[in-house]
Formats: C-alpha cells, sequence, structure tokens
C-alpha cells in the first residue's frame, strides 16, 4: 500500500527477453502446437533457448522479416499457434504490411513477440529503437497489444498470449529490468493492476516505466502526495473501467511509457479521459523524437524517462486539479 518501500539497490533485475525465451520452452514442453521462427536474432531475442529444446519446431528466417510474418501466418491457418520474433523495430516497421494484411485483417493466431523496444535498447543507436511500434500495432484493428512490466509478468503475458485465439503483439525490452511481481502474480488480457493506492494523482505506466511510477510515488509519499500507481500492461484491449475509477478517484492523472507520447499508452488513455471523465493529465515519454546512441541509462535520463520526470509531472497536473 501507500507506506511500502523497495529496496531498489538490492532488487533482482531481468531482462524481459531473457524472460521470454524461458516461457517459450515451457510453453513449448506444455503444448506440441507451439512453434517460434526468427528473424536471424535467435541469441538475441531468446527463442535460441526454444530452438535448443525443440529444434523440428524452430524456423530461423534469415533477415526475412515479412517473409517471417507470412510463414507464420500460413502456420497459423495450419492450426499450429506460431510466434514470430524479432526486434521491435523490424517485427512492427518492416513487417507492417504483412502483419496488417496476412495477420490482423486475416484474423490468424499469431503472437509477434517484439523485443529491443524503446531506447533502452542503448548504444545500436535511433535506427533501432522502436519509439512507434506501439503506434502502429494499437491502429491495427483486431490487434492485441501487451507490454509486460517486469520478467514475472512477462512469463504470465506469454502464457496469457498463447491461450487466446488471435493475433497478438508483445513489446520486450534488451535491458535488465526490477522484477516487480511475486511468482503468484496472475495477468489477465484487457485488466489493468492498481499496485498502489493513493487519493492526491494516479500514476499509469507500462514496460520498465512501471519501477520508476513506483519509484516516484515512494518520493511523492515522502512530501506528503499520495499516488495511485497502475500498471497498465494490456494497451489493447485497454481496462477503461480501471482507468475512469482512478481518474475518479483522484481527479488527476500521469501516464508514462518508452514510447512516443503520440499514439500509446497516454493517447490511449486520453482518448478515455476525453470522452468519459475529463481530468488534467500529463504524458511522460518520448516527445516525439528519434533516440540516439548511449548508454541506456544516459538515454533514458536525457529523454525523461525517469521517476524525477514523472514526480514533476504529478506536480503540474496537482497545480491543475
Amino acid at each position: 500500500m501507500s507506506e511500502q518501500q523497495i529496496d531498489w539497490k538490492n532488487i533482482k533485475k531481468i531482462a524481459t527477453r531473457e524472460a521470454y525465451g524461458q516461457a517459450l520452452v515451457q510453453l513449448g514442453e506444455d503444448n506440441p502446437d507451439i512453434v517460434v521462427l526468427d528473424a536471424d536474432l535467435a541469441k538475441s531475442t531468446k527463442t535460441s533457448d526454444f530452438a535448443q529444446a525443440f529444434p523440428n519446431r524452430f524456423f530461423d528466417m534469415g533477415i526475412a522479416e515479412q517473409n517471417m510474418i507470412g510463414f507464420a501466418a500460413g502456420l497459423a491457418a495450419a492450426g499450429k499457434i506460431p510466434f514470430a520474433s524479432s526486434f521491435a523495430v523490424f517485427a512492427a516497421g518492416r513487417a507492417f504490411e504483412q502483419i496488417r494484411n496476412s495477420v490482423a485483417y486475416a484474423q490468424l493466431n499469431v503472437k509477434i513477440a517484439a523485443t529491443h523496444a524503446g531506447i533502452s535498447v542503448g548504444e545500436d543507436g535511433g535506427s533501432h529503437q522502436a519509439i512507434e511500434d506501439l503506434a502502429l500495432m494499437r491502429s491495427l484493428p483486431q490487434m492485441t497489444v501487451l507490454v509486460p512490466a517486469d520478467a514475472t509478468e512477462t512469463k504470465q503475458v506469454i502464457k496469457a498470449a498463447a491461450a487466446y485465439q488471435g493475433p497478438v503483439y508483445i513489446r520486450m525490452g534488451r535491458l535488465a529490468v526490477p522484477v516487480l511481481f511475486a511468482e503468484n502474480y496472475q495477468f489477465s488480457i484487457g485488466k489493468a493492476n492498481i499496485i498502489r493506492e493513493g487519493q492526491d494523482a494516479a500514476i499509469i505506466a507500462n514496460g520498465l516505466m512501471v519501477a520508476e511510477a513506483l519509484k516516484a510515488a515512494e518520493v511523492l509519499f515522502a512530501k506528503g502526495i499520495n499516488t495511485t500507481v497502475v500498471n497498465c500492461a494490456s494497451l489493447k484491449p485497454l481496462d477503461k473501467d480501471t482507468i475512469l475509477k482512478v481518474a475518479r478517484q483522484t481527479g488527476a492523472v500521469v501516464t508514462a511509457e518508452e514510447h512516443n507520447i503520440i499514439g500509446g499508452l497516454g493517447s490511449a488513455v486520453a482518448e478515455v479521459l476525453s470522452e468519459n471523465y475529463p481530468v488534467p493529465l500529463y504524458r511522460v515519454g518520448i516527445k516525439d523524437t528519434f533516440g540516439e546512441s548511449g548508454s541506456p541509462e544516459e538515454l533514458l535520463q536525457k529523454y525523461g524517462l525517469t521517476s524525477t520526470a514523472i514526480i514533476q509531472a504529478v506536480e503540474t497536473v496537482l497545480k491543475r486539479k
């Protein structure tokens, strides 16, 4: 609850892509219809774990993301459950037309598992840092879009995606991030989780920004400002009921995401609030600019994806209440 303190210095950190690799192996053991495709990046996306365990159900498609999605669509049409993996900038960007027409339009049961999203890719630079992938995927009719916050939630998201009938886009990262949730944590598609409660303002976050939101909430609490923190891993479908609930309870909302503020979580929340219950809103995210090369920590600081930025945003919206 509001007084809870997390030992951030000693908290365990695991990259969501690592958890993805582990989850795939477990799925493969449980369901023989699970197949995995990769575009020459298996060691980085961690699909190499599945390839080692189930070599006959793994397909390395080479540097051919568009072909990979078409191949995955064919496997889905034949009754398999394909997980197609690449870096987010290639999975969502280079293969967008194939995802649109061969997967979403056809309503095929393909899971697009994209790693290395956002500027936390780091030294690879702006060309490899997907900051628009959620906007692209969220715009597709009938596409489910999921953004896990930590390793525990990633395993739950992969399990839920496999059980769900229809196309799913899953966004994961390269950087090791704090493990926030216990093993008994339960994720559900279409549901957000209130992980801290307060009456002054609500912080709605996903991905690595959930940890930053919790850090911000602790500092704000010490200042006498009590905030609700909502983990919104299900970007689409969006949990409108929870968003409206916390907006009514607090009267001020901040969103936090490792994505362009246009088209992602901030836009989705703004759409819900503007149509149903307008309150002061501030969107923390990448301010409509491309990234650059640098360490993840340097880039997150430069582009304002920190607990400090969230604190400032909360203080700003409180003045507008």
